[in-house]
């Protein structure tokens, strides 16, 4: 099963990717894990990125499309692969779907988790953690039984990342929107998209997630049939 995952940063998709990882056995590739991997194996397009990121320039579509290109062809990827954090853009669409073309493979599901922004922000925005020993809270959602006082190892000193404050999130909602929101229409008019709502419960999420995937195994089975 082949998958692409899209939604805002703090909709989900790792923990959902997780699952789904676990469930069907097929690897979870992220664009940062990949180019990192690619530049410490010193494959050729590992190399190019690498002289690309040492002289501080941004790595190119190109690159990135070839990188991808080179991981997918690896043999844990043989059953099929979840994709979080690409195509971020409808031409990196473009390039994965003639990728998985010359391989004769295509894509099963492009899965989308819907959120209200402005909930999300005061989602993400609510978290803080243990400095002592990382225990996360949440100010609305988690607070630590004893205010103050760390439930687990009793520590008093709390952080918030950088990335959690409202107005680093509400950037990165904006980012998604302006650049990677129309992959939706592209993969809807394929008959790719399928929605559930990245609001919800953890359980109830894995459960939607569980039977968009469910449903595609069964397509796909009675397709070949």
């Amino acid at each position: 099963m082949r998958i692409v995952l899209l939604g805002p940063p703090g909709a989900g998709k790792g923990t959902q990717a997780g699952w789904i990882r676990d469930r069907y056995r097929i690897p979870q590739l992220s664009t940062g894990d990949m180019l990192r991997a690619a530049v410490a194996n010193g494959t050729e397009v590992g190399r190019q990125a690498k002289a690309i990121m040492e002289a501080g320039k941004l790595v190119s579509d190109d690159v990135i499309n070839a990188i991808v290109a080179e991981r997918i062809d690896q043999p844990d990827c043989a059953g099929g692969f979840i994709l979080d954090g690409f195509p971020r853009t409808t031409q990196q669409a473009a390039a994965l779907e003639q990728m998985l073309a010359e391989r004769g493979l295509a894509l099963d599901v492009a899965l989308e988790f819907k959120v209200d922004p402005a909930a999300l922000v005061e989602r993400i925005s609510g978290r803080f953690s243990c400095a002592s020993c990382g225990t996360g809270y949440h100010d609305q959602f988690r607070r630590p039984k004893v205010d103050g006082v760390c439930d687990v190892c009793g520590g008093t000193e709390f952080v918030r990342r950088k990335d959690d404050q409202p107005e680093t999130v509400q950037a990165r909602l904006e980012a998604y929107e302006a650049q990677t929101a129309p992959l939706l229409p592209y993969f809807r008019e394929r008959g790719l998209l399928r929605t559930v709502d990245g609001m919800a419960p953890i359980e109830e999420v894995t459960a939607a997630v569980a039977a968009v995937l469910e449903a595609v195994v069964k397509d796909d089975g009675a397709a070949n049939a």
